[in-house]
């Protein structure tokens, strides 16, 4: 398939899954007319990118459907000077998203095979303001925060403390609570002097558990 046809299902990702579900962010639609999704998985899979559901990409993972990463993002309305924290890098396409949009992006990922990769694949398109770490996704990446937002791209059973002592008073975090069998996507706000949270439900969802080393 050539990249024109590609370029064309980039559009009708966005026409049919996007739009119509209350995305509408203009720099959110334009990153995603601009980035790559078919590079983020699997030759054998690329046909099969842009369309409305998740796929494996080895490692008992996937990439979320698009309108997944869409909402996530959206939800934490991403501004060009923040920073922002990415639990479970994966294929790298969140990472690719949320660095369109924002200063730097932080992304960890438990898996050194899938970090690898999606650096590789990342690199080669160019992008200077992604910094990778392989380890515990739940510890986050303290050294480097606070964050102005944190996409969490795994289910936990519950909130992670660590991650919420990363997040900087007033910021957002969006991530997946509940048992392997029923989540909710969750986006938090921590309160302005950092001693509590508001919560809201965005929608039902299923994602790969967060594991944590502790």
């Amino acid at each position: 398939m050539d990249e024109s046809r590609y370029s064309l299902l980039r559009q009708q990702m966005i026409s049919e899954q996007l739009e119509p579900r209350g995305i509408d962010n203009l720099q959110l639609l334009s990153a995603f007319r601009k980035v790559p999704r078919h590079l983020f998985v699997t030759e054998e899979k690329r046909h099969l990118a842009y369309n409305d559901y998740p796929l494996s990409i080895g490692e008992k993972q996937t990439i979320s459907q698009p309108y997944i990463v869409a909402l996530m993002t959206q939800s934490l309305q991403p501004q060009r000077h923040e920073k922002v924290l990415e639990i479970g890098t994966g294929s790298g396409y969140q990472a690719a998203i949320l660095a369109e949009l924002v200063k730097h992006v932080y992304t960890v990922e438990r898996i050194e095979r899938l970090s690898l990769r999606a650096k590789r694949v990342l690199d080669e398109l160019g992008y200077n303001n992604i910094s990778y770490k392989s380890g515990d996704g739940a510890a986050g990446w303290p050294e480097k925060g606070p964050f102005d937002s944190i996409v969490v791209t795994a289910a936990a059973d519950k909130i992670p403390t660590m991650l919420l002592e990363q997040l900087l008073p007033e910021g957002r975090m969006v991530i997946p609570v509940g048992n392997p069998f029923l989540q909710d996507l969750l986006l938090i706000t921590k309160e302005k002097e950092g001693t509590g949270i508001q919560q809201q439900k965005l929608c039902g969802c299923r994602f790969v558990p967060l594991i944590s080393s502790n």
